[in-house]
């Protein structure tokens, strides 16, 4: 079964996806390895790993498009990402769909922020009008080749004009043919509950670091009928935590020691990035490639 329908079946499943976000290649080998179905990889954790910024919209279509391209390459389950606004107009959209199915995602969602966009949990974002969003939508839908790739159309209208709002704007998008809608910023179990009754389609909740530490738990989530759960920024900040712990403790100690176990074993980091087999393949090339050589030294 390819990717695309694989999260489209754990979407439409009874039971809650669980999705963690990835920041790179080698952080969803480690999600993939720990059994979850299915990967987030998204604008605040791409600009954080690729730049060390804050999201706020300053990273292009090529760049996330490369960035994707790597961390599909590194797993063999789906890939959902962020697609910002479309990173421009509706040409601009179908310029990016065409890119991001190139590069192997099996969803995307864009978002009706204004440009440049940014963290839905920073100040100073705003959304644009309806109309230019659903132009935006049916140029996605229309740029796509594989049928199932996912197309989301997420609405930061929530935390600027309320959650009625914000649910107005989902069914519209749901109207003009997205996959799903997406109000972002709804946090509370009645909140997701209103949604789900009142947005047609899957529901996915978003639980960010820079949403605070109030999350309700899978168990609520998937009783009020939630499809899926992100966690896009958990790697990021784990990583970002365990290195500054590890370079703490070298400093202190002026030896390796301590700040070594804070290392993942030789061994095990072989394991995840695929050495042996690696080095299997590379000497049978050699075995063939001499093999070859022996054949014509005896004709």
């Amino acid at each position: 079964m390819n990717h695309r329908k694989q999260l489209r079946d754990l979407l439409a499943a009874p039971r809650l996806a669980v999705m963690p976000g990835a920041c790179d290649a080698l952080s969803a080998r480690i999600i993939e390895r720990a059994g979850f179905p299915a990967i987030l990889a998204g604008g605040y954790a791409a600009n954080g790993t690729m730049l060390a910024q804050a999201d706020m919209g300053q990273s292009n279509m090529r760049d996330y498009a490369d960035h994707y391209a790597r961390i599909c390459a590194a797993v063999d389950i789906p890939v959902y990402v962020d697609a910002d606004t479309g990173f421009g107009g509706p040409q601009n959209v179908r310029q990016m769909v065409r890119a991001f199915e190139a590069a192997g995602v099996a969803g995307l969602f864009i978002t009706d922020q204004t440009f440049p966009n940014r963290c839905n949990y920073l100040p100073g974002k705003q959304v644009v009008p309806v109309v230019e969003m659903l132009a935006k939508v049916k140029a996605a839908l229309d740029a796509r080749r594989d049928a199932d790739l996912i197309i989301c159309a997420r609405t930061d209208a929530a935390s600027i004009e309320g959650l009625d709002a914000a649910i107005e704007r989902g069914n519209l998008f749901m109207q003009a043919g997205a996959d799903m809608a997406k109000p972002q910023g709804v946090h509370a179990i009645a909140d997701m509950k209103r949604v789900v009754r009142e947005v047609p389609g899957p529901c996915m909740a978003t639980l960010s670091h820079a949403a605070g530490t109030a999350h309700p738990s899978h168990a609520e989530m998937e009783a009020v009928g939630v499809a899926a759960v992100s966690y896009p920024s958990l790697a990021l900040f784990a990583a970002a935590q365990a290195v500054r712990e590890a370079m703490r403790e070298l400093g202190e100690d002026g030896a390796l020691v301590r700040a070594n176990t804070r290392a993942m074993p030789l061994d095990d980091y072989y394991d995840l990035v695929g050495l042996t087999e690696q080095a299997t393949r590379e000497e049978a090339y050699d075995r063939a490639a001499a093999a070859v050589v022996a054949k014509r030294a005896a004709e």
